[in-house]
């Protein structure tokens, strides 16, 4: 049984999508903000840490364009959303891949790529309820 009307199901999928993005978008601010504090991460330094860092915010923020129409209308942009979801699912699959093929005595990279899988995972998680909040019909 359903307990959420249809706009409450839209709600709930908008807020949903709209945590992702958030969340995608802090990362993307604080990458290219204070890219020095997450240089090391990725076992960087110098100016060549601090730009590729501030690149990855850059690809964060261009990773978000997609979400904004989603927010605003969940169950209007079923092309989009498979976009933004297929977005996730290659960046948890990419990112499981980058952990288990690093050699040993990379603990920071590992630490790293861990927390992207966290956060990409949990991301996939949002979205794939959204997705279902929105184009679920009852019956």
């Amino acid at each position: 049984m359903n307990t959420l009307p249809g706009s409450g199901r839209v709600w709930a999928a908008r807020v949903a999508v709209g945590l992702v993005l958030v969340s995608n978008l802090s990362a993307a601010i604080a990458y290219l903000l204070g890219p020095d504090r997450y240089a090391a991460a990725f076992e960087l330094t110098g100016v060549p840490g601090a730009a590729m860092v501030r690149a990855i915010g850059v690809l964060f923020l261009m990773w978000c364009a997609a979400y904004v129409p989603v927010v605003a209308h969940p169950d209007r942009h079923a092309a989009l959303f498979g976009v933004i979801l297929a977005q996730q699912g290659i960046g948890l699959v990419g990112e499981s891949w980058i952990l288990a093929s690093l050699s040993a005595g990379h603990a920071a990279l590992s630490s790293t790529a861990l927390r992207f899988i966290i956060f990409d995972g949990t991301g996939l998680a949002l979205l794939l309820l959204a997705f279902v909040l929105a184009w679920r019909r009852p019956g």
